[in-house]
């Protein structure tokens, strides 16, 4: 240790100012735009000497010389043309660093976030969360996409969206998905029906023929399609409605009954709510994102946002920390 501390004390001028180079190009720079020594020291704030060794140093490190000197005024030469067009935006960029990054700050203070979601998460997932958002990045655009299915999966692959929020059963291999919120699916009955009050709710009561879906392309009738085919059931469907708020009100109305997630009930409706069979599995909502994608910051504040210790600690964004997750959670029924 002595040996070193030694050998650095008794350095030559000329290795120690190999290793300053960005100071000896700042002193050029500074003495080509003044065109004197004694100005580009006094604008540096450091001694005429240490400004006259540091270009000394450059210029022999170098095997050029950088001025012709005129009494007090300098210019420069050829060479020394030649580097300050190369020096004098390099030293420019590391000198406004700070500036710079600040500017680029505000500038992400002020981008976008764009969302891609269907009815049922536009409705009942996402206001809080997006109120929340908006309340602390006042200045950020936020744009919610209203795509269901495959729309959501295209526009996520094609980089359309930042992110989607939702639940699909098909994902392709360069989508992610992480759940977030976990849900029951319920059977909705007029208040007058007969499986109202029945005990015990079996798959042969709800293929009778009165069934009111969702569209074919959604989850939920996916789910409720494979249920029956798994245990050999036939069923029929009265009527396909497009979203939650619409199969309620249809439900209302006496039109027949329907399946339908926890999300969209709460508790206010004019329905019988009754818990399906076991083998029925739980259905989640979650993150899609394109494995690979580069999420700005505006898109990685709005996921620690929905789960903090999921995506909060996140030091690897290459589709989010952990394996693909399942939108299904078995029932106990299906155990």
């Amino acid at each position: 240790m002595h040996e070193e501390r030694k050998a650095l004390d008794h350095e030559s001028p000329r290795h120690y100012y190999r290793h300053n180079r960005l100071k000896q190009l700042r002193a050029f720079c500074h003495a080509a735009q003044e065109r004197s020594i004694s100005r580009a020291a006094e604008r540096l704030e450091l001694s005429q000497p240490s400004v006259s060794l540091q270009i000394q140093a450059l210029e022999r490190e170098m095997g050029i010389t950088l001025f012709e000197r005129r009494g007090p005024r300098i210019r420069l030469t050829p060479d020394g043309e030649g580097l300050y067009e190369v020096a004098a935006p390099l030293v420019e960029g590391i000198d406004s660093l700070p500036e710079q990054f600040v500017a680029r700050n505000r500038r992400q203070q002020l981008g976008h976030l764009d969302i891609a979601a269907g009815e049922s998460t536009s409705l009942y997932v996402l206001p809080d969360l997006l109120r929340a958002f908006m309340e602390h990045h006042p200045k950020v655009h936020v744009r919610l996409h209203n795509l269901i299915g495959e729309e959501q999966i295209h526009a996520v692959q094609q980089d359309r969206v930042d992110i989607a929020v939702g639940s699909n059963l098909d994902l392709p291999d360069d989508v992610v998905y992480r759940a977030t919120h976990t849900f029951d699916l319920k059977l909705i009955t007029p208040l007058d029906h007969p499986l109202a009050q029945k005990e015990q709710i079996t798959l042969e009561d709800l293929a009778a023929g009165e069934l009111i879906l969702p569209p074919r392309q959604l989850t939920t009738w996916r789910l409720v399609n494979l249920i029956f085919q798994q245990h050999s059931v036939p069923y029929q469907v009265r009527l396909e409605v497009g979203g939650w708020e619409i199969m309620k009100r249809y439900v209302e109305l006496g039109f027949g009954i329907g399946i339908a997630s926890a999300i969209c009930l709460t508790g206010h409706e004019r329905l019988a709510i009754r818990d399906l069979p076991e083998i029925f599995p739980r259905r989640t909502y979650g993150v899609m994102l394109r494995r690979g994608r580069y999420l700005s910051p505006q898109a990685r504040r709005f996921l620690e946002l929905i789960d903090p210790e999921g995506f909060g600690q996140a030091a690897d964004w290459d589709g989010v920390p952990g394996s693909q997750e399942s939108v299904l959670i078995p029932g106990r029924g299906s155990e």
